[in-house]
């Protein structure tokens, strides 16, 4: 986790360019992580390559250019935005003599700071060990006993063991743990769908407006705020749609390119409640420049949690900031698929709820079950 002092570290970002597209968001996103994380982001260094380095992803030129750019900021921590290996790490701490972080070690300690539940930290805690078992050597460089000579004997080799003996043992204690709430949820859905509840769940980008949409239609006090991750522990309510009775709704984590398949793995169990649920909203950024790739990003992550199967309805969430009315678009069956509001302002919510009661009215005369989207 990242070590703060008063006003927040002074933070480097590195973003490097090997042909991907929309870099300026990316450069724009990692700022926001870092910020959100509690750092000061003091400068960022760009550079184009066709490939990363194998040793410290940067190249030796790069690196030089980073390591004057530490001294000149008075860096506390270096952020790549990009997924480093072990030995690049190490390497580049080595070059920069400043500590060095990954995109995933980032978003990690965002999470570490968001867990409010004791699930949603036990999760978290899994995530950050699964993450450190494959750096667990770092702490241990100084103390490489294999190459003999005076004071290079002893007991590294051993206590490096130790420390991965305890860690699998934590990591074991937590799943058996998730476990268990993992059986807990499977009950209380089972029990919903006897009841023929229909249970919608929240999902889309990070920073799309999820929370600030679930507040509206629940009148609940979800934390909601312009940063990143701001949701992290999903909370449900019951919703009262008149003569389609209560539904459930749930507010989820947002999503994020390139999102860390540690958190994914450790999350499971409060993901997978999006795959059980009979209804997702996905909500989008309507103003957002690259509202498509995080559309796109939000799907892969759905197909990866078992989740592509459930119906959704798009919400084309902050129309304010694009100066267009609420609409609503219907698909070849005659139910609403596609609708545009502004769940900060309230413009459009009727649509949303006539959605939602229509879908509840189905799932009643179904028997149990919302029919899932065709193709």
């Amino acid at each position: 986790m990242l070590e703060r002092h008063p006003g927040g570290e002074r933070a480097l970002i590195v973003q490097l360019d090997f042909g991907e597209s929309s870099i300026a968001e990316r450069k724009e996103e990692v700022c926001l992580l870092a910020e959100s994380a509690g750092a000061l982001v003091c400068a960022t260094i760009e550079g184009k390559r066709e490939f990363p380095d194998s040793a410290t992803y940067a190249g030796k030129g790069k690196v030089q250019e980073i390591a004057e750019a530490v001294v000149s900021h008075r860096a506390d921590v270096v952020i790549f935005n990009h997924a480093l290996s072990p030995a690049q790490e190490r390497n580049l701490e080595q070059a920069l003599r400043c500590r060095v972080i990954d995109r995933t070690s980032l978003i990690l300690d965002i999470f570490a700071q968001r867990a409010q539940s004791s699930d949603g930290k036990l999760q978290v805690e899994l995530a950050q060990l699964d993450h450190l078992a494959t750096r667990l050597v770092r702490g241990w460089t100084h103390l490489e006993r294999q190459k003999g000579g005076i004071g290079l004997r002893g007991p590294g080799e051993t206590q490096l063991e130790t420390d991965r003996r305890l860690l699998g043992k934590r990591v074991k204690v937590l799943r058996e743990r998730l476990r268990r709430l993992e059986r807990q949820r499977e009950v209380q859905r089972r029990s919903r769908l006897r009841n023929e509840v229909l249970m919608v769940s929240l999902v889309g980008y990070t920073n799309a407006g999820k929370s600030t949409l679930f507040n509206a239609l629940t009148h609940a006090d979800a934390y909601a705020a312009d940063q990143l991750f701001a949701t992290l522990d999903t909370t449900s309510r019951k919703l009262w749609l008149g003569e389609a009775g209560h539904i459930v709704i749930s507010d989820t984590v947002g999503f994020i390119r390139d999102l860390p398949h540690e958190l994914v793995a450790a999350f499971h169990a409060t993901l997978e409640a999006t795959s059980q649920a009979d209804l997702l909203l996905h909500v989008v950024d309507s103003a957002s420049p690259i509202r498509d790739e995080q559309i796109a990003e939000v799907e892969k992550v759905l197909t990866e949690i078992g989740a592509c199967h459930v119906r959704q309805v798009a919400v084309l969430n902050k129309l304010d900031l694009v100066g267009l009315p609420p609409a609503v678009e219907r698909d070849e069956y005659g139910r609403i698929a596609r609708l545009r509001l502004s769940a900060r302002r309230g413009d459009g919510l009727e649509l949303l709820r006539q959605a939602l009661a229509e879908a509840a009215l189905e799932k009643r005369r179904s028997g149990g079950r919302v029919v899932a989207d065709v193709g």
